[in-house]
């Protein structure tokens, strides 16, 4: 087998290998040999098939399975030597495309080399982390929001508002005749909420308490119940009340609706939320600082295919974050903009220096993270939780879009934790102009 190179242009990679006729023969050869005692044929005891009579019956296939594997062999043992990675799947090409058994193999063996990541100094690296304390006005701020969730509603005199709750009695038919399910007594509806036929609630807007009134809607024609679908119905409405909504009283009462024993409790748990909240926030921040320090700081030689390839994926996402109608893939070709193409270069390098960093400095992504991981994504599919989990244990891609952050974000504590960090107080305010600024950057 020869080896011999035929490009080194950067991190472009080039090799043609040999394989001689002679070396095929020979493992084919030894697949036989090691066949041969368990091979069974008419005439012949089990394992005295003759060497040739083997060749002739088997010879073909068993040569393509040595084709592949010594070509295999070759590759491995070219990127063992070397010490080269890939940065995507070699691409092989046969060059003697009209080969016949006996002759050589050629191929032609190309790649992008994954390139050598310099070292960095954790000490360079100047990073400030947001301490934001969660004080009374930012707790009763939150008791205000939830009181207002918790809203009561108390009896208005005049008439019903959008927002305002209406008790009422309805009686629902089609063509003169009462439906199932169409009626119901002190029914409670909040108007505006959107919970009713589109077109009933608008209609109960303007009514009194004692008041009947005739409400006509049309079901859509999607509607659940097939009888039903597109077809024009009338409900009889006798209102009872006309509350207007009423903020919950900030008690011991509110706190025992949200899990709490006492409104003291429940302020100590605001206040736990709201550290969390700000801890998540201000850390968003700083690892901002580290990767836009990192991209600064360390420079290396991209493989222009991992490049190509993110700002391909960039501009078709941002093309269907510009149109969300368009869920398919038959759309005009998306041609990445210089923009797309910078903002991958820096997702390429960063992405490369972090797998990089965490490979040297053993930081793993543990079971047990992993399984918290899925947890926490299949429960955005209620009832379905099970068939999503066997579906991440049988699908390596989206294990590695689970396992991708998790890793990211462990390497980053340890960057943080090298590098070491000062804290500065500041206001909720300040670090919501900080986390937004993020937002306005791609």
């Amino acid at each position: 087998m020869q080896v011999s190179q035929t490009l080194n242009d950067g991190l472009k990679r080039g090799y043609e290998i040999t394989i001689t006729g002679a070396e095929l023969d020979s493992k084919v050869n030894e697949k036989l040999a090691e066949a041969q005692p368990e091979i069974e044929m008419k005439g012949f005891r089990k394992g005295k098939v003759p060497m040739p009579l083997l060749k002739k019956q088997f010879g073909p296939r068993l040569l393509g399975e040595a084709m592949q594997e010594a070509v295999d062999g070759a590759l491995q043992n070219h990127l063992d030597e070397s010490g080269d990675r890939p940065a995507m799947q070699p691409q092989m090409k046969m060059v003697n495309e009209d080969w016949k058994e006996g002759d050589d193999v050629v191929v032609e063996l190309s790649y992008e080399a994954l390139p050598e990541i310099p070292s960095i100094d954790y000490k360079k690296l100047k990073l400030e982390r947001m301490v934001v304390e969660a004080g009374d006005a930012e707790i009763d701020e939150a008791l205000g929001n939830l009181a207002e969730n918790a809203q009561n509603f108390e009896t208005k005199k005049g008439k019903a508002a959008d927002g305002d709750q209406v008790v009422f009695d309805f009686v629902g038919k089609v063509d003169g005749e009462a439906f199932e399910g169409g009626s119901a007594e002190d029914y409670p509806l909040v108007l505006g909420s959107g919970s009713f036929i589109p077109g009933f609630e608008e209609q109960l807007v303007g009514v009194k308490a004692g008041e009947e009134k005739a409400v006509t809607v049309t079901f859509p024609e999607e509607y659940g119940a097939a009888h039903l679908a597109g077809k024009e119905a009338v409900f009889d409405c006798t209102v009872k009340e006309v509350k207007k909504p009423a903020p919950a009283k900030i008690d011991d009462e509110l706190a025992k609706k949200f899990g709490a024993e006492s409104l003291e409790a429940l302020k100590g748990q605001i206040a736990e939320r709201l550290k969390a909240e700000y801890s998540g926030a201000a850390r968003q921040v700083m690892k901002r600082q580290l990767l836009d320090q990192l991209d600064k700081q360390v420079k290396f030689d991209l493989p222009p295919s991992l490049v190509d390839a993110e700002a391909n994926q960039i501009a078709h996402q941002l093309w269907h974050e510009d149109n969300p109608d368009h869920h398919g893939h038959d759309h005009p070709e998306i041609e990445p903009t210089d923009e797309h193409k910078k903002l991958a270069e820096r997702r390429v390098r960063l992405g490369l220096l972090l797998a990089e960093l965490g490979q040297k400095n053993e930081v793993e992504v543990t079971d047990a993270e992993m399984t918290q991981a899925i947890m926490t994504q299949a429960r955005q599919y209620p009832g379905q939780e099970r068939a999503f989990f066997e579906f991440v244990q049988k699908n390596a891609g989206a294990q590695q879009q689970l396992r991708a952050p998790i890793f990211e974000d462990k390497v980053v504590d340890f960057i943080v934790e090298a590098a070491g960090a000062s804290e500065k107080k500041v206001s909720k305010d300040d670090l919501q102009k900080a986390v937004e600024a993020l937002e306005d950057e791609i």
